[in-house]
């Protein structure tokens, strides 16, 4: 995976519910793995933006639910910085889901803004966003 240009801090742990900001039909998801995460043995991961997760659909189409997908988290509350000194939050935790693992979003489009740092890893994610931060 390409690295981020920011510090990015710990914005969410495992078990969080969290919006899914795009039209794939799931609502609400609970976090249930970090894939490609990097800790120290015993630790329990953490999430951040631009990490791939596995998603659990807890609320939206009945089909859907109960369902387990990977995901991209597009925005935290939690404060970063970036290189240049200034820094970023947003008022949701949200992901976009995933149809493959290449990174090909489930979704044709994203609602609400998706982090800088996603148009650098997630170029396909990136694209179908009504507008980056």
């Amino acid at each position: 995976m390409k690295p981020l240009s920011a510090r990015v801090t710990r914005g969410m742990n495992i078990g969080s519910t969290i919006a899914a900001a795009d039209n794939s039909g799931a609502r609400i998801v609970r976090i249930v793995s970090v894939k490609h995460g990097k800790t120290r043995k015993g630790r329990q991961q953490f999430v951040k933006v631009g990490d791939m997760v596995k998603v659990s659909v807890r609320v939206g189409d009945p089909k859907m639910k109960g369902e387990v997908f990977d995901a991209i988290v597009i925005r935290q509350r939690k404060s970063y910085r970036r290189l240049s000194g200034e820094r970023v939050c947003f008022t949701d935790n949200a992901v976009a889901l995933l149809k493959d693992e290449k990174g090909n979003p489930k979704g044709t489009q994203i609602k609400g803004p998706v982090a800088r740092e996603i148009m650098e890893r997630w170029k396909e994610v990136a694209k179908i966003a009504q507008f980056v931060l």
